[in-house]
């Protein structure tokens, strides 16, 4: 099973170093499984052997309790053996499962911004949910129904062997013939678990999709329309579980039937032995009590393969991303990020979102050190690619982008992003308190620095009125909050972490015009000092930039300040003019 290997490799990431754990654990089940399911029956035939005068010349009541002894002492080791597996594969799972999470989370944290945008959060939870609990379940099946299975057929067959050779090898062949047969089943089973696996996906990825965007639902009325569409997606769903479960109701037909000819002839090959003398009551009685542990052992295989073909198709999901190389790779031998200055070039750039579709083709920019830049242009200009590229959110397909002389690609993401104060122009904040959410930007900030940080950014006065302040949790991505509240703690976010450069993207769109007034003085005082990037709609928010760069199609069409660049009567000032006679741009 090629899914099965490839998906083994990251459990044993986190499944190595507790490996001593696991093998304590088989041998535990398996001795439990010998005592259990083969010395004790074998106790049990000579006790009916005894009984029924099978044995003569011995003191029937001496030997019957003294294997009655020897019955409750297997039973009373076997508790002890058991309990201690069960011990170790509490101890095994609880760990293995924690750091299965662990990497889970740090495998999916490589992968690039764009990744994100490109797959529904539901679906990915989904995934790394199911891949967790798959391994629970994958790790019982082991242990309990394969691992168990095996130990326990093959001390029956050794005792059947030295007693009764010819079921012995009846058995045998069967299980042969049952196993392969099971195997068949297994590689049609996993396509079709596959195929509800990828269903199941769909119907979560679009349920997220619709509660996180609820109030599009209430404000276009379309509830209606959005379960009709759900209704396609889950009628989807009902079609492959029905595929799947009727050939689980084929196979369990089949190995039914598998099970009920060998009971049978089994039975009837005892009773023959029995009739010509040639073996014992308790012989007959043994190999019953072996043959329907058999069966219940079989039968319970055959479930076991089917569920764990399931586990594997839902891991598979998981395992399928891991696959993936992240588009975004840090350097092998990574520099360490030194600015002196903050200056920052972008040489020859080419970049394109769809191949063959270019957004930059040999663009080039110069940001000096300390010098604060203002982007401007239409929408699809190229504005926020840039600051995608600086943040390495996207990497270029040709040129490079240095800071003091230092290529970004050179240097890991963490250590190029943590030079870099990035407020968006639609903050997404945590499920937590206003504190941790300000604080995020700065470990270990003390309440003074997170206080003096929304003071600057106007949050201080909205924070203290409500009933919890800083303790106050905003709810799911913020939504508890106003778009300018949002606004205004990611402001007085990037103010506590007082990078070096700045990068601010629409940072004031969701103020009012008061707000913005104050921010403005505020956003001065932090750009003292600092490389300033400002990506603004709004003109009036960058009039006093040291230069203004309007883009056009990817291309610089105009620079200057805002004086020069009225005077020059070009794109900008026609923006001008737009915006300050009433319209948007």
């Amino acid at each position: 099973m090629p899914s099965f290997r490839r998906i083994f490799k990251y459990y044993w990431f986190s499944i190595k170093k507790y490996q001593w754990i696991f093998y304590l654990m088989l041998f535990a089940y398996g001795t439990g499984a010998v005592l259990s399911n083969v010395i004790n029956p074998i106790i049990l035939k000579d006790i009916i052997d005894t009984i029924s005068g099978s044995v003569p010349g011995v003191e029937a009541s001496n030997r019957l309790f003294r294997l009655i002894f020897l019955f409750g002492s297997v039973i009373f080791l076997y508790q002890i053996v058991y309990r201690i597996g069960d011990y170790s594969i509490t101890a095994f799972q609880s760990r293995a499962i924690r750091d299965i999470h662990n990497d889970t989370f740090k495998r999916l944290s490589l992968h690039s911004y764009n990744f994100y945008i490109n797959n529904f959060a539901g679906s990915l939870v989904t995934k790394a949910k199911r891949f967790a609990s798959a391994f629970e379940r994958i790790a019982d099946t082991i242990s309990f129904n394969f691992y168990f299975s095996l130990v326990k057929f093959t001390g029956i067959l050794i005792v059947l062997f030295s007693k009764i050779p010819p079921v012995a090898f009846a058995f045998l062949g069967w299980i042969v013939v049952y196993i392969f047969i099971s195997f068949l089943f297994l590689r049609k089973k996993i396509k079709y678990d596959l195929a509800q696996a990828e269903a199941d996906s769909k119907v979560t990825a679009s349920f997220a999709d619709v509660i996180t965007n609820i109030l599009n639902l209430k404000i276009f009325s379309s509830s209606k329309k959005e379960h009709s569409l759900f209704k396609n997606v889950t009628n989807y769903q009902y079609k492959k579980i029905s595929t799947n479960w009727n050939f689980d109701n084929l196979q369990n037909a089949v190995k039914g039937l598998l099970i009920g000819f060998l009971n049978v002839f089994v039975l009837y090959l005892m009773i023959n032995l029995w009739l010509d003398q040639k073996t014992t009551a308790g012989m007959v009685v043994l190999v019953q009590t072996y043959m329907f542990g058999i069966f219940d052992e079989l039968w319970n295989l055959g479930k076991a393969m089917t569920r764990f073909a399931t586990e594997v198709s839902n891991a598979k999901e998981m395992a399928d991303i891991f696959d993936k190389v992240p588009d975004i790779l840090d350097p092998i031998s990574p520099e360490k990020l030194k600015i002196t200055k903050g200056e920052i070039n972008f040489e020859n750039v080419s970049f394109e979102y769809v191949e063959d579709l270019a957004v930059f083709k040999d663009f080039s920019l110069n940001i000096k050190a300390g010098e604060k830049v203002g982007l401007v242009g239409h929408s699809g200009s190229g504005k926020s690619t840039i600051t995608k590229m600086l943040l390495r959110f996207a990497d270029v397909k040709e040129g490079r982008i240095t800071i003091d002389g230092q290529d970004i690609r050179n240097i890991t993401q963490d250590n190029l992003r943590s030079k870099i104060s990035y407020v968006p122009q639609d903050p997404i904040l945590f499920h937590r308190s206003i504190r941790e959410n300000i604080g995020y930007s700065k470990d270990n900030a003390t309440d003074e620095e997170i206080i003096e940080a929304t003071k600057k950014a106007h949050a201080h006065e909205f924070i203290s009125n409500l009933p919890k302040g800083y303790d106050t949790l905003v709810g799911e991505r913020g939504v508890k909050l106003s778009g300018g509240e949002r606004q205004r703690v990611a402001i007085a976010r990037a103010m506590l972490k007082d990078a070096p450069i700045l990068v601010l993207d629409e940072a004031t769109s969701s103020l009012d015009s008061l707000s913005e007034h104050y921010i403005q003085d505020a956003f001065s005082e932090l750009m003292k000092g600092k490389t300033t990037i400002v990506i603004a709609h709004r003109l009036s928010t960058i009039q006093k930039m040291d230069r203004i760069v309007v883009l056009d199609n990817g291309k610089i069409a105009e620079e200057g300040t805002h004086q020069e660049l009225l005077a020059k009567d070009g794109i900008y000032a026609e923006l001008w003019r737009h915006q300050t006679g009433g319209f948007l741009d």
